[in-house]
């Protein structure tokens, strides 16, 4: 909103520092300052309000260690997160930007299935919350608005280098001295350590002509919902520790602010020969709001946590995590990126068809880990399992500082992929 009505002002008026809002930097730095402050500020009153409503967490005895003190920490906590979020959005951001919309809306919808879940953990004293088939469709559903908008939008569109011709040269040096092709629609993607950089969704496709750009679409929509299903699920089960899943989102949010920067400007997409994408530098200032609502979330959420943020947060930040990777080209870069969501979500799948496989075999399930997700496997001992290293429990905040700092690791590994090849 500042943004449009500091455009509008500076149309009909001059006045000192009417341009600063067209820095992408200056926003950036603003709306994440806001989203702290706004967490602090409002935190501690909506941390009262589910304390008065009793919202707190129902805990089950696992035996981990410090496990029950947790009982009755308020959670639905995520509120407090996407209030953070979408206020500075909402007052810095091109609100016109096809990127920043898709960006508020999984922000909304993943935030509302999220709240829905919560609620029937805590208020209908249902453990198991919402249906799981229902919270596929909502992923599923939002994955297919996302692929449609991008399948059809003008607005998204990319640049690839061509080469100029002898009568373009002198304009070209003027300028950037970089040439590009004009708008164009494309299904290509970022894939790391080849050559050229680049995938086209449209290679898998078979036929040729239309045939084969129509179904080239359809596979980058499917890939898309499978995204946005599998890191919102991943972030989901990440959040286990006080501030684990929170410390995280802010690492992997950071880079892909990095990576949207880059994306969205000519000179440095060209220098790192990675794809031009236009209006892409909105999603900085979306990314920026992020990392400032999680940090200051973590005002709250650190060890010892004073409320946990629920589905309501995490499911609402692997969804943004998943289409702000996407809608710059990086969604390949995930398993990379969003290593310790994936690997959260490997160890929960692992498990479970592990201990079907032997229970149905041998009559009694067998576990490869003590216990999954894997950052439970390092909180607890004496369990038979395949794996049983570490022997002793170790304490859980610095099980959540090293997940951080494997997640600063794989922040850095994939940014460097930009020039492996």
């Amino acid at each position: 909103m500042l943004y449009h009505l500091f455009e509008y002002l500076k149309k009909v008026f001059e006045f000192p520092g009417d341009g600063l809002m067209q820095y992408i930097s200056f926003r950036a730095l603003i709306a994440s300052m806001i989203a702290i402050l706004t967490t602090i500020f409002i935190g501690k009153y909506i941390i009262r309000a589910l304390q008065k409503k009793q919202i707190g967490e129902e805990i089950r005895d696992l035996g981990l260690e410090g496990q029950l003190a947790k009982k009755g920490t308020p959670t639905m906590g995520g509120i407090i997160i996407l209030i953070a979020i979408l206020l500075p959005t909402l007052l810095f951001c091109d609100l016109t930007n096809i990127y920043v919309i898709l960006l508020i809306i999984a922000t909304v919808w993943l935030g509302i299935i999220g709240f829905l879940d919560d609620y029937i953990k805590v208020f209908k004293k249902n453990k198991e919350g919402m249906p799981g088939k229902y919270k596929i469709f909502g992923q599923v559903s939002l994955g297919l608005i996302v692929g449609l908008v991008l399948c059809f939008s003008d607005q998204v569109v990319v640049h690839e280098k061509v080469t100029p011709s002898q009568e373009e040269i002198a304009q070209i040096e003027e300028s950037t001295g970089v040439t590009y092709s004009p708008d164009h629609k494309s299904t290509k993607t970022t894939i790391p350590f080849v050559k050229e950089n680049e995938f086209d969704y449209k290679w898998l496709a078979p036929g040729s002509g239309r045939v084969k750009d129509i179904l080239g679409w359809i596979i980058y929509i499917v890939v898309i919902i499978f995204v946005i299903t599998a890191v919102s699920n991943g972030t989901n089960l990440t959040d286990g520790m006080d501030g684990l899943a929170t410390g995280v989102s802010a690492i992997v949010g950071a880079t892909l602010g990095i990576l949207a920067y880059l994306s969205g400007n000519i000179i440095y997409s060209d220098y790192l020969n990675i794809m031009y994408l236009p209006n892409t530098g909105e999603v900085v200032i979306f990314m920026a709001a992020l990392i400032g609502a999680l940090l200051g979330f973590l005002w709250y959420n650190s060890f010892p946590a004073q409320v946990f943020m629920g589905d309501t947060g995490s499911l609402a930040l692997g969804g943004i995590i998943a289409v702000a990777a996407i809608v710059i080209r990086k969604e390949l870069l995930i398993p990379i990126l969003c290593g310790i969501f994936f690997v959260e979500s490997l160890s929960v799948i692992l498990q479970r068809g592990y201990f079907k496989y032997t229970k149905k075999k041998y009559g009694a399930g067998r576990r490869i880990f003590k216990m999954s997700p894997l950052h439970h496997h390092y909180q607890k001992e004496g369990i038979p399992a395949l794996i049983q290293r570490p022997v002793k429990a170790i304490p859980e905040a610095k099980i959540v500082m090293r997940f951080w700092l494997v997640a600063i690791l794989l922040a850095v590994i994939t940014i460097v992929t930009l020039k492996i090849r």
